[in-house]
């Protein structure tokens, strides 16, 4: 297990732990509701600069210690540097970490186990699938005192329908994990007891794919989101003829021809 720790108190912030193929990471700030700390930023960035190197990771699981997922931005360290140029950095911070998730080459869950609000919803849905259990609650509360969810709202708004979001940012009320599955941010409810066979099923399967292909995907599908339609068809077109040419593609078309098992590269 690698762990980066936080500079200001050498207290282990984040958790990193292989199994396998699979990284998991862990915030581990249990008795601040895992609060994203200036400290807890850093070391999320750097995990995600280091596990994109790392061609040995295929996917990565991104948990929680404690009772609860995250709280969202750590409100005493905000109050502690109350001025505009702390604020702006922090943020940037944040949306570094939430940009990481999506750039990085590697599918990323989200294991969700209990209460994830503002910045910790938004680093939720910044991840490209979401296990949550059935305790989990998922909410925007910043407007209850006076701080409107705005950073949270640009990831969280990207994953749910228009007048849904609008409502959670509005009252400030949680949703529970059945309605967020509704909603379009979860992907799959369990029990707390099975919620990581559930996630193990799913990060089985994502193993069982060719891993190039993936990344490729990947990087495709959150580029071509924000494309006028023409635009966005052009751009996949492109993406497609070259995923054609790789090795994986011959193989498997080749392996789906012949109806065998594709041997995939493994890189």
């Amino acid at each position: 297990m690698s762990i980066a720790q936080a500079v200001e108190t050498g207290d282990e912030v984040l958790l990193r732990e292989d199994r396998g193929r699979v990284a998991w990471l862990t915030l581990n700030r249990p008795d601040a509701f895992n609060a994203l700390s200036t400290e807890l930023l850093t070391a999320l960035i750097e995990a995600l600069g280091d596990i994109a190197q790392d061609k040995s990771v295929r996917a990565v699981v991104l948990g929680a210690n404690g009772r609860g997922f995250c709280a969202g931005h750590d409100m005493k360290q905000l109050k502690i540097n109350n001025n505009a140029e702390y604020y702006r950095a922090t943020f940037k911070l944040s949306s570094r970490v939430m940009q990481g998730l999506v750039a990085l080459p590697q599918p990323v869950i989200a294991r969700v186990h209990g209460l994830a609000t503002a910045a910790g919803c938004q680093l939720v849905a910044s991840c490209d699938l979401v296990v949550a259990a059935d305790v989990a609650k998922f909410a925007t509360p910043g407007v209850n005192i006076g701080l409107f969810c705005s950073t949270p709202m640009v990831a969280i708004s990207r994953a749910l329908p228009r007048k849904q979001m609008m409502e959670m940012l509005l009252t400030g009320e949680a949703i529970d994990a059945d309605k967020a599955r509704a909603y379009g941010l979860v992907n799959r409810v369990a029990s707390l007891e099975t919620l990581d066979d559930e996630i193990a099923n799913l990060t089985d399967v994502i193993l069982s794919k060719p891993p190039l292909t993936l990344k490729i995907g990947k990087e495709a599908f959150y580029k071509q989101l924000d494309m006028p339609l023409a635009d966005a068809y052009d751009y996949a077109s492109e993406v497609m003829t070259r995923n054609m040419l790789i090795d994986d593609a011959v193989e498997g078309i080749d392996a789906f021809l012949e109806k065998r098992a594709p041997n995939w590269i493994d890189v």
